[in-house]
């Protein structure tokens, strides 16, 4: 799994017209799934998630985590995230898994990260054209793949 973190002032999802999707304070993750990807993988990167320390504390130090800092997440699928664009122009997204693997990831992915931050969690819609805006507090963006733990 992959992901890309950001940490916003305010994100949104709006779908054909209507917003799905509303945070301030929080973080944004995108997700994309590829066959490989298992319950391991989803627990290792719900965790790491949840408990980043990319918030400041009371001295502005980035030291707290998005619970610490009673923050909010939006969680959107995205297959993009598995490009290859080693030959050519035009991106192959082969590794990307197929939704009836992909759906069921993602929906238990949502679940994990919903447990562990304690509150619901909010989403885009798998496979849709959603419109993600977000202000990114910082800049903070953070990538993270659960076959590369650097």
């Amino acid at each position: 799994m992959r992901v890309v973190i950001q940490r916003t002032l305010e994100a949104s999802v709006t779908i054909e017209g209507e917003q799905v999707a509303k945070i301030n304070k929080g973080l944004l993750v995108l997700v994309g799934i590829e066959d490989s990807d298992n319950q391991e993988d989803i627990d290792w990167l719900a965790s790491k998630i949840v408990n980043l320390r990319i918030f400041a504390d009371e001295n502005g130090v980035m030291n707290n985590s998005v619970k610490d800092a009673e923050g909010d997440l939006i969680i959107v699928s995205q297959f993009t995230l598995h490009a290859l664009t080693k030959k050519g122009n035009r991106p192959s997204y082969s590794k990307a898994a197929k939704p009836d693997f992909a759906i069921p990831m993602y929906e238990e992915f949502v679940a994990k990260v919903t447990k562990e931050l304690g509150k619901e969690v909010q989403t885009g819609r798998f496979g849709a054209d959603m419109k993600v805006a977000l202000v990114n507090d910082g800049p903070v963006t953070i990538l993270m793949d659960s076959k590369n733990r650097e």
